[in-house]
């Protein structure tokens, strides 16, 4: 058997058949299903794609792996999930493959390195290639095939992850299941170039377009793919010109296109294509495909019957894979120093970066402008000198591409530390934090986690006008899955990077940028610290003082002018957004009984509303005052100084505020 050309021995073609019909079999059966209200959600069916699945993915090593689209049911059982397993999940059972946390779009198999579907067209593309990138800075020889439907082109997603891979020459095998039509949306009205691998030939790859509607022509087309990926390391494009027979999903009543379309393409489809041209040939007969069908539908039957008598998940697990059940101990912190040095928050924050990537070979920082240049604010400056272009990657303007990217290599095993250069650009990376990052462990049932680090710079004061002025870390704060974490001292700069490294799950590290100048003095063995607690910055008796981040400064200097006024106040630095240290706020109020929060989040909907809100639920009986809260202006940060400064929380407001719920004001 040559690379490039199958070997159509009597049990090849018997496997390429029986493959396309188990998928067959199995969706049709799952429609049926569906009218019954056994599987519920969007079903998104394969039905005439079998062709690409069964040609591409048995032509891949058990340690390649694959990420599918919300439409891979096809491609988990081609690349042997077991069907019982499978169908246990379509019912959303907890002994299905994602312990029926995924559900029909979400299917994940960890031991067969199936990286699951994605309910986000394109989603699933910087996650390949950030798993492809693990493999190449690795060393390992593996391919991650990566399935998308021609909608996906249309994605940014799609033209960052073809840059960020051929510029990268990362090993993996793009497979554009090209079936027309993007859900209703037919391809000539939606893209101005209609032929798909012509832009994916602009990224400089080698591409080819095949007949998706013929296995042996899409398993050929495989072959030479793989070879020339193994070869030479680079990225491969193959568009797959196929059709789905169904509707794009079963709540779709699909009057975009006439039956007589559909009937003239499932009269080419690729089972009555394939068996029809193996009668032709006496290659099989008749008897023998009655014999394949029959024990598919046995089979079928069986993975019913195994999903109909599977338990549900009980309500008391409602919480599980959330975030890693087990986490470890937090590093232990070296004895303080006696020795001290003089150091900024920048200098911090480039030290932790430092000390993690000589700790340990899978931590590199990728993001804009952080070698050659530095970093925008110069934190990374002089790490690609050190640490090589390999480590300290410098990325293009692609915050999804590469945030995605990153998840990947995290999913894989690596410790990557993501830079977006500001939180504002964040939003272009949202997707991949929120639809990825946060859900693959509760999505895959516990089988994988994404421990990667995302540092932002965040905050308003240095007069970047409204798009670049942002704090919204309360937002990040608001998704479960994520740990999100306020350094505001230089110990907490430099120390929780190396504890954020080492959790399961997703740290998103939030750093003030009128912190980067702050200068002060640091033990000089100072480690590693915890990212569990908030810490008491002021002891008091009067009023407690809730902040983070860049306002604990100023919430600091409010406390010392109130100090001469008679008014102990206790100020804490939550230093944790999520979770929240809830025990240490109402310990400090059942003291102090009264509060005032500092948040440089917009006031409504912000951290203070839910800080607030919690203080209420526990902590109302010991209030002696409404809990107050000081926070920016709900306008766009302005540019003029002045206008900026009356925005943002400041000293003279804080006191003011003091005063009000003592009662003085």
């Amino acid at each position: 058997m040559t690379a490039d050309k199958p070997h159509l021995t009597h049990d090849h073609i018997r496997e390429l058949l029986t493959a396309m019909i188990r998928v067959r079999h199995f969706e049709d059966k799952c429609a049926e299903l569906y009218t019954q209200e056994k599987i519920r959600g969007f079903l998104h069916l394969y039905d005439g794609e079998e062709a690409v699945a069964s040609g591409v993915i048995p032509r891949l090593g058990p340690d390649d792996r694959v990420v599918a689209t919300y439409r891979e049911h096809g491609h988990a059982l081609v690349r042997g999930v077991p069907m019982e397993r499978v169908m246990a999940e379509m019912y959303g059972k907890a002994t299905g493959a994602s312990g029926g946390r995924g559900g029909s779009m979400h299917i994940f198999d960890a031991e067969r390195n199936f990286y699951g579907g994605n309910a986000i067209v394109g989603g699933g593309l910087p996650l390949a290639v950030g798993l492809a990138l693990r493999d190449r800075m690795m060393g390992a020889p593996n391919v991650t095939a990566c399935f998308f439907g021609e909608g996906a082109v249309a994605e940014g997603e799609f033209h960052e992850s073809m840059n960020l891979a051929q510029l990268w020459s990362l090993p993996v095998l793009f497979v554009c299941e090209n079936n027309g039509y993007a859900m209703g949306s037919a391809l000539a009205r939606t893209e101005a170039v209609t032929d798909i691998r012509r832009k994916a030939a602009a990224y400089g790859f080698a591409t080819e377009q095949v007949d998706g509607m013929d296995v042996v022509a899409v398993e050929a087309a495989t072959r030479r793919a793989l070879a020339a990926i193994r070869e030479t390391g680079k990225p491969y494009f193959l568009e797959c010109l196929t059709y789905r027979f169904r509707a794009h999903s079963m709540f779709d009543a699909q009057l975009y296109r006439d039956k007589d379309e559909v009937a003239a393409w499932r009269e080419k489809g690729p089972i009555v294509r394939f068996q029809s041209w193996l009668y032709e040939s006496g290659l099989m007969h008749p008897e023998e495909v009655a014999q394949i069908e029959a024990g598919v539908e046995d089979e079928i039957a069986a993975a019913v019957a195994y999903a109909e008598g599977s338990e549900w998940e009980p309500l008391e697990t409602l919480t599980r894979h959330v975030m890693a059940e087990e986490r470890p101990a937090p590093p232990a912190p070296p004895e303080p120093s006696a020795e001290t040095v003089e150091m900024t928050y920048r200098e911090a924050v480039k030290q932790a970066i430092r000390d993690a990537m000589i700790r340990d070979e899978r931590v590199f920082l990728m993001g804009e402008d952080v070698g050659a240049y530095g970093g925008c604010y110069a934190v990374s400056k002089g790490l690609m000198d050190e640490f090589g272009e390999d480590r300290i990657r410098d990325t293009p303007l692609s915050e999804s591409g590469f945030t995605g990217a990153g998840i990947g290599a995290a999913a894989a095993g690596m410790r990557p530390i993501v830079e977006v250069m500001t939180v504002n650009f964040s939003l272009l990376a949202l997707d991949q934090i929120m639809n990825t990052a946060a859900t693959i462990r509760h999505m895959s049932g516990g089988q994988f986690g994404a421990p990667v680090v995302i540092r932002l710079a965040t905050g308003a004061g240095k007069q970047l006008a409204a798009q670049h002025s942002h704090s919204l870390e309360g937002w990040y704060a608001h998704i479960p899955g994520l740990r999100v974490l306020a350094p505001a001292t230089l110990e907490d700069a430099r120390g929780m990077l190396w504890t954020a490294i080492e959790d399961p799950d997703p740290v998103l590290i939030f750093e003030n940028v009128m912190l980067y100048n702050m200068t002060g003095q640091i033990a000089a063995n100072a480690g590693p610290v915890d990212i569990d607690k908030a810490a008491i910055r002021r002891e008091g008796k009067d009023i407690s003082l809730i902040t983070y981040g860049g306002s604990l400064w100023k919430t600091l200097e409010a406390a010392e002018a109130l100090a001469g006024e008679g008014i102990e106040a206790e100020v804490i630095d939550l230093r944790c957004l999520r979770p929240l240290d809830d025990e240490t706020i109402m310990a400090s109020l059942a003291c102090t009984r009264r509060a005032v929060i500092v948040d440089e989040g917009w006031r409504s909907g912000s951290l203070s509303a839910e800080i607030a809100a919690r203080i209420g639920e526990q902590a109302f009986w010991h209030l002696d005052a409404p809990v107050g809260r000081v926070c920016s202006a709900e306008v766009p940060i302005p540019y003029p100084k002045h206008l900026e400064d009356a925005a943002i929380p400041q000293v003279p407001a804080i006191v003011a505020a003091v005063k009000t719920t003592l009662g003085k004001g």
